[in-house]
């Protein structure tokens, strides 16, 4: 699956978030959906998962019309079994 790099200046309403980071030793992962700009983001579900269930999470929200951004922070590098990551 083909993924984008997260920017919050060209992001969407309506498009899909997954934000990657480090929690110990691991990677872990948030799903949220972006919401207008006068609302809250949704988040699903509220805890910390896998990278790989995130993406599934993800692809299951944005059902296969929305598009899925990725936000990688505190130094987590992107791993290409994850997918392809659009610039």
């Amino acid at each position: 699956m083909d993924y984008r790099t997260f920017d919050p200046n060209t992001s969407v309403p309506d498009a899909i978030v997954v934000k990657l980071y480090t929690s110990g030793d691991k990677i872990r992962g948030y799903v949220r959906k972006i919401a207008d700009p006068a609302e809250n983001d949704t988040i699903f579900p509220g805890e910390e998962m896998e990278p790989a269930k995130a993406f599934q999470l993800a692809a299951s929200h944005s059902e296969g019309e929305a598009p899925i951004y990725v936000e990688l922070v505190e130094g987590v590098e992107w791993d290409p079994s994850w997918g392809k990551i659009l610039r």
